[in-house]
C-alpha cells in the first residue's frame, strides 16, 4: 500500500513538473507578433491593424499588404504606418500621385509632409538602403496608441498638398483610411 502511494505520488509530481515546463516552454515560443519588418530597411509593418494585414483566410494569420516597404512601392491604401522602434511615433506614409513626381512621402509631427525615406535610412556613400537594426524581440513591441489627432492633420495636409489626383478628379477624403480602419476599431454610433 505505502508503495502504490508513493508511486501515485511521484508520478503526480513528475506530472505537475512535465505541465510546468511545458506551458514554460510553450509561453515563451507563442508570443504575440504585432510587427513585422519590411526590407529594404526593416521598419516595422503592424500585423495588428486589419486594414494594412488583413487575416488571410486560408491561415488565419494576417498578412501585410506590401512586401517591401521603398520609395517606389505603392499603397494600396493610405496612409499605412510604419514603424522604427527607436522613435515614439509611427511614420504615416502616403503615395505621390505621379503629376507631383511619384514616389512617397511621409508625416513629420514638425516639417509636415517629407519625401520618403528620411536621410537616416539611406547610406550616406552610396544614397541606398540602410537597414535598421532591429532589438531582440521587435515582433512583440505592443501596437502603438491610438492617433487620432496626429493622423487627421496629417490627413489634411496630404489632401491639401495633393488635391488632384487625375483630370480634375478631386482626391476625396473617404479614400483615406481613418483612425478606426487602421485601429480596427467600430463606429460609435
Amino acid at each position: 500500500m505505502f508503495r502504490k502511494r508513493n508511486a501515485l505520488a511521484w508520478g503526480f509530481i513528475i506530472g505537475i513538473i512535465v505541465c510546468a515546463a511545458i506551458l514554460l516552454i510553450g509561453g515563451t515560443c507563442v508570443q504575440a507578433q504585432y510587427w513585422q519588418a519590411l526590407p529594404p530597411y526593416n521598419l516595422l509593418w503592424p500585423l495588428w491593424s486589419p486594414a494594412l494585414s488583413p487575416v488571410n483566410p486560408i491561415t488565419g494569420i494576417a498578412t501585410p499588404l506590401i512586401n517591401t516597404l521603398d520609395v517606389n512601392t505603392i499603397l494600396p491604401v493610405q496612409p499605412v504606418l510604419a514603424l522604427d522602434p527607436a522613435f515614439d511615433l509611427p511614420y504615416l506614409l502616403y503615395n505621390i500621385p505621379i503629376a507631383w513626381g511619384g514616389g512617397m512621402t511621409y508625416f513629420d509631427p514638425y516639417f509636415g509632409l517629407q519625401p520618403f525615406p528620411p536621410d537616416y535610412l539611406l547610406d550616406p556613400l552610396i544614397g541606398g538602403p540602410l537597414p535598421l537594426t532591429l532589438p531582440t524581440g521587435f515582433a512583440a513591441i505592443s501596437p502603438t496608441p491610438l492617433l487620432t489627432t496626429t493622423l487627421y492633420y496629417a490627413n489634411l495636409l496630404y489632401i491639401s498638398k495633393y488635391p488632384y489626383l487625375g483630370l480634375g478628379v478631386l482626391n476625396p477624403i473617404t479614400n483615406l483610411l481613418t483612425p478606426g480602419e487602421i485601429w480596427g476599431l467600430t463606429p460609435l454610433i
